[in-house]
């Protein structure tokens, strides 16, 4: 008995350093995917790059509360979020409702003085790396946590499909104004990433208040 006992607890302290990995790589991903996103997007005036991009860095804060969470589901395994991450989810949610703000404002903006980009090609090439990357992670934080069988690392690995969602969207108005030329399409998609933002950041308070994700439902 004891010695199965070990092996358990042998076997749950590799998950949680690959569980570990995972966030790690999630944070430094955002990094980069962040800084490409935004200078592309400044420099081909493409408001939904610009907007993916900085989304990127707010992700960047919530990845380093997820990071917080499985070291100390390693520690105690407690699911409940301690004073950090309440924090860190906290000042998710509102740097996610000020950049659904500003995206409106700007989209708006560039609606009404027919603005175009330059180019979106950027925007489709990140979106669709983006889409595999988050895809892969997901699938492999979906079978951490339930090997675990961890609610919290479940419930990250399903509002992570946000991101795919983000990313879509990206796709869809980078693609569309490659195609068509329509600088409206751009402003769109903008739009559609403020939207998916302003969720983003209801779902942070809703965490740190202590309610259950909702993506945990609506991102399944």
């Amino acid at each position: 008995m004891a010695t199965l006992t070990f092996g358990l607890a042998q076997k749950n302290n590799t998950l949680y350093k690959w569980a570990s990995v995972l966030a790690l790589i999630t944070i430094f991903y955002n990094i980069l995917e962040g800084i490409v996103s935004v200078y592309f997007g400044l420099e081909d005036e493409t408001i939904a790059l610009f907007g993916f991009g900085l989304d990127s860095f707010v992700e960047v804060i919530s990845g380093v509360g997820i990071w917080h969470m499985v070291r100390r589901l390693r520690q105690n395994g407690n699911e409940n979020p301690d004073i950090f991450e309440i924090q860190a989810l906290r000042i998710t949610g509102t740097a996610f409702y000020l950049l659904a703000a500003g995206l409106i404002v700007t989209s708006a903006v560039n609606l009404y003085q027919g603005h175009k980009p330059e180019t979106t090609l950027w925007g489709v090439i990140i979106s669709v790396v983006s889409i595999f990357t988050m895809w892969a992670l997901i699938y492999y934080k979906i079978r951490i946590g339930r090997q675990l069988n961890s609610h919290a690392i479940l419930a990250d690995a399903a509002c992570t499909k946000v991101c795919i969602q983000l990313s879509l969207i990206l796709l869809l108005a980078s693609a569309g104004y490659e195609l068509t030329g329509i600088g409206g399409i751009d402003s769109i998609g903008a739009a559609g990433i403020a939207w998916l933002s302003l969720r983003e950041g209801r779902e942070a308070f809703h965490k740190a208040a202590g309610k259950a994700c909702g993506c945990q439902t609506a991102c399944n």
